[in-house]
């Protein structure tokens, strides 16, 4: 049964774009990608189940967080979009494309391959879990926390946006951490649906990242067999890391698409 998300809509008439994020981020980690994207564009940028203010529910499969997102196109009445998803939210992207692929005008993909991956979160996990047991009642001593167990202070950052205050002052995470932990080898497995996405396709990669490797190629042509593959100077999070030039390459291929 479909979940009703939490979601940004700039509005407007055109064909929107769609951004989902990845694991442990939210809808308002892409605010100043919004803020361009929407002089042209109408864009939706959701809260994924478990994520920033959707709800918490057990089961993080691909095919359920892809028909969460096709319901949230139903209530909006939205019949096609172009779709972009960054890591989990790209597999969930490519989920969704080859589930309903007549939803789907063109889709980018951040820096994921359709593959199973063997990565290890156990640290993050840790370090949010230390917070919770903490309780700590600003953003000095949540950092302070959250560093017994992730040394990278921009890691840090980013998990810290996960933190909500609450009545009593504490710094709690939001998101459903049992839920994701509990079903966490879904979240690395490969996306649902079968076949190929036969339509316009972007796929954006970090040159310092691991995420889609020469050697995955192959496995991304299979299931993208119209893929174009770019590659930033970046890691993982191409979006934060390289913002410019994020901006630049979507549009680009997003004008492409709508000639």
């Amino acid at each position: 049964m479909p979940i009703e998300l939490h979601y940004v809509d700039t509005g407007g008439d055109a064909t929107p774009l769609v951004v989902v994020h990845g694991l442990l981020g939210s809808a308002d980690n892409w605010r100043s990608h919004l803020k361009q994207w929407q002089r042209r564009h109408r864009v939706i940028a959701v809260d994924l189940r478990n994520h920033g203010r959707s709800p918490h529910v057990a089961g993080m499969g691909y095919d359920a967080m892809a028909e969460d997102l096709l319901a949230l196109l139903d209530r909006l009445d939205v019949s096609r979009v172009h779709l972009l998803g960054h890591s989990m939210g790209g597999k969930v992207a490519i989920s969704l494309a080859r589930l309903a692929p007549s939803r789907v005008a063109s889709l980018i993909v951040a820096d994921i391959a359709p593959i199973a991956y063997g990565h290890d979160h156990d640290s993050v996990f840790a370090a949010l879990r230390r917070v919770e047991a903490g309780q700590p009642t600003n953003r000095r001593e949540a950092d302070a926390l959250l560093a017994e167990h992730v040394e990278e202070s921009a890691v840090r950052l980013f998990l810290a946006t996960n933190l909500e205050r609450s009545d009593q002052g504490i710094l709690r995470p939001r998101i459903g951490l049992d839920e994701i932990q509990d079903d966490y080898e879904t979240i690395m497995a490969e996306p649902a649906g079968e076949g190929a996405f036969d339509g316009p396709t972007l796929v954006l990669r970090g040159a310092h990242s691991t995420y889609v490797t020469d050697a995955m190629l192959p496995k991304v042509r299979e299931v993208l067999p119209r893929a174009e593959v770019e590659t930033l100077e970046a890691g993982h999070w191409l979006h934060a890391e390289q913002p410019a030039a994020f901006q630049a390459a979507v549009n680009a291929f997003l004008e492409r698409v709508e000639r």
